[in-house]
């Protein structure tokens, strides 16, 4: 059975930084496209950014591009996502996903098979 797990979320100021970790299990990082959604308040749950299977290539989305780094550890069966230059906007829950489609500009399209973290939350203020 997949299962992912996100740690490293908490509260930080204005151009702080973070790092997200998402620990996988039941499956290797290369079985599946994977990757990191956020949901703010109110709103719908987005792509952010997620490494493709197939060859690895990554996709962000626009908001977080030039910001957010998205890498994995295949030896530790580990994704994780570097946020630098974090803005209040980015405050939201942020999950760890497997299993959907993946493309640039946060066209992630999520289905039924798609293996969802608990989630972790991100706060940007001052």
């Amino acid at each position: 059975q997949r299962h992912v797990a996100e740690s490293g979320g908490g509260l930080v100021q204005p151009g702080g930084s973070l790092r997200l970790s998402c620990a996988a299990s039941g499956f290797t990082l290369d079985d599946y496209n994977i990757g990191w959604f956020r949901q703010a308040p109110w709103k719908e749950r987005e792509g952010v950014s997620c490494i493709s299977s197939r060859d690895g290539t990554t996709y962000n989305a626009d908001s977080v591009k030039g910001r957010f780094t998205i890498s994995r550890d295949n030896a530790k069966n580990m994704l994780y996502l570097q946020m630098n230059n974090l803005k209040p906007e980015d405050t939201a829950v942020y999950y760890c996903a497997t299993d959907f489609h993946c493309g640039d500009g946060g066209n992630f399209y999520s289905s039924i098979e798609t293996a969802w973290g608990q989630g972790t939350q991100v706060t940007v203020s001052s």
